[in-house]
């Protein structure tokens, strides 16, 4: 063999090497809906009628606009990420679910939502991969989570991951740091508002992309994704209806109601009070003043 075909040869070997870890990525899709049935036989959840997550970036290096949009199909089954999620999700809740794979029968992370509104809804529990879920943690709270590999146990791009590195954070600002072992879970409950955050790394994977070539191997596959139950409990009072801003969703309690309902007695009460007061002032006058006039004719009369 010539040292140009030996070349070309190398050459394709290195390009699939290369292509194959990144052609396995698989797909990942995200639905939000209605949850229709939890089957505890299967393992499995359906959300009904769901609407897909997805994002347009206008210009390249710009923020993406995402948004929901109505599916062309009725309802989404896939397995759960964990045995959990079984007993936290029921009939009628309002779930966010990120499937994977092109048939879509597996669930790598299920979240269930609260809000007052449906444009304002938040997630409450978070069962699997927590970050491929887009909707945000009730009470500003938010998550940083990494998990690192085990390089002695690799096959292709993933690792087991020997732990996990979990960061809770309020409006971007750190309120605990903590390394997770599987199995272990952390706790934060400081802000003085009743609110709570607990997170439980289960298991999960890592990329082998910080291990050495020899560790890793160089055969492709999927990518990572661990297992984590997060649950929070809302702020004291959160998703209550605030009367002065109720003017855009309800526009009979809105503020302006409220003190024309009271103004008006005050309107009715003072203009009537007054010349009651007036008068009952006035009628001693008018009696004396209409005696001295008839004893003085009366005075006239007898000189």
């Amino acid at each position: 063999m010539s040292h140009l075909s030996l070349a070309l040869v190398l050459g394709i070997i290195f390009v699939a090497l290369v292509i194959v870890p990144a052609g396995a990525v698989l797909q990942e899709t995200t639905f939000k809906g209605t949850v229709s049935t939890v089957m505890t036989t299967t393992q499995t959840l359906t959300i009904g009628y769901p609407l897909q997550y997805g994002c347009v970036y206008p210009v390249v290096g710009s923020e993406p606009a995402c948004s929901w949009t109505p599916t062309n199909f009725s309802s989404w089954t896939g397995t759960v990420p964990d045995a959990v999620a079984l007993k936290i999700f029921n009939s009628g809740d309002t779930a966010v679910g990120t499937s994977i794979g092109a048939t879509g029968n597996v669930w790598i992370a299920l979240a269930k939502l609260y809000g007052p509104l449906p444009n304002q809804e938040y997630a409450t529990d978070v069962i699997g991969q927590a970050t491929s879920i887009p909707t945000p943690l009730v009470g500003d709270y938010s998550l940083d989570l990494k998990t690192i590999p085990d390089c002695t146990a690799c096959s292709g791009a993933t690792c087991v991951a020997q732990s996990a590195d979990v960061v809770i954070l309020t409006k971007g600002m750190v309120n605990i740091h903590k390394v997770l072992s599987p199995g272990d879970t952390v706790t934060f409950n400081g802000r003085n508002d009743g609110s709570s955050i607990s997170v439980t790394f289960v298991k999960g994977q890592a990329s082998s992309n910080t291990c050495s070539a020899a560790q890793a191997g160089l055969v492709g596959g999927v990518q990572p994704i661990s297992d984590y139950i997060v649950n929070v409990v809302p702020p004291v009072g959160y998703g209550q209806i605030n009367l002065r801003t109720a003017s855009t969703t309800r526009p009979e309690e809105a503020l302006p109601t409220t003190l024309q309902t009271t103004a008006a007695p005050l309107t009715t009460t003072i203009p009537s009070a007054l010349p009651t007061t007036a008068k009952s002032g006035l009628q001693p006058l008018t009696a004396f003043a209409a005696l001295s006039l008839i004893a003085a004719f009366v005075l006239a009369g007898k000189r």
